[in-house]
């Protein structure tokens, strides 16, 4: 059996707080699809913790899972999550393509979600406010099911980006009570200048600032029309059937 010191038990718990993931660069995930995932990605993976080699109570100790999985790996980020310079994404928006923008999500399980919608539905790169949740935290890793390195994901100045789409002739979309209908809406297929569909907080919806750069406001109509039975949909949701609607037209 592996042996596998408390300094670094340590090291590995501390990576399921943000401050520590910053500080090193580095992240985890755990399970075996999730670990063979990442040894096939992008990503560098710096070590791999199996429960048969270190056993089952120093298992326990570096996992944050609640039942331990077989296999955890710690992983460094990519150098392109974080953007500090909008303008070092002009290339890929001149391109054009179909992006997600994120104003402020702040639920893990939504993150996770989104990025795998985003993974299914075949978006070009998701750019995510500041202060929307950390995309290495350990529950939105685990709820992306692999997507997570797949999807090209940027933390950026979201409003930057909106108005370079803008200035490239692109359109920003976004989702509100008082949008047009959705289905009655002609949309863009992101071929000829990029298209960016931006999703708001789950509790405040799209920023006032983020609002004004909107170009085409949309609305997810329910069924029937005049009498919605909730007051709004899941961010995730919400995601899923715009996203789906835009890759419709394109079939």
């Amino acid at each position: 059996m592996g042996i596998i010191s408390n300094n670094e038990i340590k090291r590995i718990k501390s990576l399921q707080q943000k401050k520590f993931r910053d500080e090193s660069g580095l992240f985890v995930v755990e399970g075996e699809k999730m670990v063979e995932e990442a040894l096939h990605s992008r990503f560098k993976v710096e070590k791999v913790c199996r429960r048969d080699e270190i056993g089952e109570e120093a298992m326990k100790r570096i996992s944050a899972l609640s039942s331990p999985s077989p296999v955890l790996a710690v992983v460094q980020k990519p150098d392109d999550v974080y953007v500090g310079d909008a303008s070092e994404l002009a290339v890929m928006l001149s391109k054009g393509g179909l992006y997600l923008g994120l104003d402020t999500i702040r639920d893990p399980g939504n993150l996770g979600t989104i990025l795998r919608i985003a993974d299914w539905f075949g978006i070009d790169a998701v750019f995510a406010a500041r202060d929307t949740v950390d995309v290495f935290n350990p529950k939105v890793v685990q709820a992306t099911m692999g997507a997570v390195f797949r999807v090209r994901m940027h933390y950026v100045d979201l409003p930057e980006v909106s108005r370079m789409v803008l200035e490239l002739g692109g359109k920003v979309y976004g989702t509100f009570l008082d949008g047009r209908n959705m289905y009655a809406c002609e949309l863009s297929d992101g071929v000829q200048s990029p298209a960016m569909v931006v999703i708001g907080n789950e509790s405040e919806g799209i920023s006032d600032e983020m609002a004004s750069l909107v170009s085409d406001r949309l609305y997810i109509p329910p069924y029937p029309a005049d009498s919605p039975g909730s007051e709004s949909l899941n961010a995730a949701i919400a995601t899923a059937i715009t996203v789906a609607e835009f890759r419709r037209r394109m079939l």
